[in-house]
């Protein structure tokens, strides 16, 4: 491929994943908090913002910055770094969206920072995780794990996983890993490599929340950080660490941006995938259309293109084709999908085949069952048929 197709393969990544403008979390040093300092409550204003805060604890492979605005960087560190970002939450917020700025984020319609507190190790970030849970009630101290995917600053990729606690109206504490991307549309190869170098933190920050008070633990990876999820989930089963996996309540895979062989390898090194273990495809998802053919035209996991390879490997596919437009970032932009998780009628039990929710129905072929008006398909795992048919 010449420089000048794969320039306009990235130009079209850009228009459909919605990722120009780079994000700044808008900190001042009188945001930044000592680690053995209570976090001030924030002030909230319908009006002028925020009208929400979410807490953000993070676990990243970036090296550290001087830079509050992206308080760290592109670079790879050879060591985790911990922090808490508290992050408000616009009054004029739309469900889906991540309003941010480049310059200076506004609050009254901005997604922005209002606190930042750096931890100087790993102790620290446990017992302040361990802090936050203790004020949810017995039934809501779960941990909710994000990890970004391609083309995302530190402050798009923690703002993500604002806006997706907020509208799914998650009450678990949120927990981020960021891996190095560089957030720039060309450096697609570089982001590849820091995601291949990103799964030891993540594979020590899985083992560091295995250590915290939770009760359970829900993984979401998006797109190629669904490839640094895969690595991680490997080398804890080849070290030796599968005690974390008993810990893990379930795993999602949103537009996996990986290739369906090396998946399939990645499955054989973990061994049996932790349940319910649910990847979420899309045949509109033209982003990963676009990656399919800058890496040689195979097939991309999250494509929609090997559903059935993925049912025999246990897996419980929710396909989005049809589903609010089918984009690569459906997964936190759709508002069907946020009223079926909402409604409890796509919950933990359903992905498990333990359940099956009102206004769902067997196809003939007994392999499927639509949800959402048709607009959401679920593929159960082979193992599943039985109970369904």
């Amino acid at each position: 491929m010449t420089v000048s197709r794969l320039s306009a393969f990235l130009l079209v990544i850009f228009v459909l994943t919605g990722c120009g403008g780079r994000a700044v979390l808008g900190l001042t040093s009188q945001h930044v908090v000592k680690a053995n300092a209570a976090v001030p409550a924030p002030v909230l204003n319908d009006k002028t913002g925020p009208k929400a805060v979410i807490p953000i604890f993070v676990a990243t492979s970036r090296e550290r910055s001087d830079n509050l605005s992206l308080p760290y960087s592109a670079k790879r560190s050879p060591t985790l770094n911990f922090a808490r970002v508290d992050v408000g939450i616009p009054p004029s917020h739309k469900r889906g969206e991540v309003e941010k700025s480049s310059n200076k984020p506004n609050p009254a319609r901005d997604f922005a920072a209002t606190a930042f507190q750096p931890y100087g190790n790993k102790q620290v970030f446990i017992d302040k995780i361990n802090a936050e849970l203790a004020k949810r009630p017995a039934n809501q101290r779960e941990l909710f794990v994000f990890v970004h995917g391609y083309n995302n600053n530190f402050a798009d990729s923690v703002f993500r996983q604002a806006q997706f606690a907020y509208d799914y109206g998650l009450p678990a504490v949120s927990v981020h890993y960021s891996w190095p991307s560089a957030g720039s549309l060309g450096l697609y190869v570089y982001d590849r490599d820091s995601a291949t170098y990103g799964r030891d933190g993540l594979a020590e920050l899985l083992q560091l929340a295995a250590a915290t008070k939770a009760t359970k633990i829900l993984l979401v990876g998006h797109s190629m950080g669904s490839f640094v999820v895969m690595e991680a989930l490997s080398q804890l089963a080849q070290t030796g660490h599968r005690d974390v996996f008993r810990r893990l309540s379930g795993i999602m895979l949103a537009a996996p941006d990986i290739d369906i062989d090396v998946f399939q390898g990645q499955v054989r090194d973990i061994g049996e995938l932790p349940k319910p273990f649910t990847v979420l495809v899309s045949r509109a998802d033209s982003a990963l259309s676009v990656s399919g053919r800058i890496t040689g035209g195979h097939p991309r996991v999250g494509d929609g293109t090997s559903i059935a390879v993925l049912q025999k490997l246990g897996i419980v596919v929710l396909d989005a084709s049809d589903l609010d437009g089918g984009s690569h970032g459906v997964f936190a932009s759709s508002p069907t999908l946020m009223n079926m998780v909402r409604s409890g009628q796509l919950s933990q039990k359903v992905l498990s085949g333990d359940e099956t929710p009102a206004g769902q129905s067997v196809l003939a072929d007994g392999t499927s069952v639509i949800t959402g008006a048709a607009s959401l398909v679920i593929y159960l795992p082979a193992r599943l048929l039985g109970a369904v048919q």
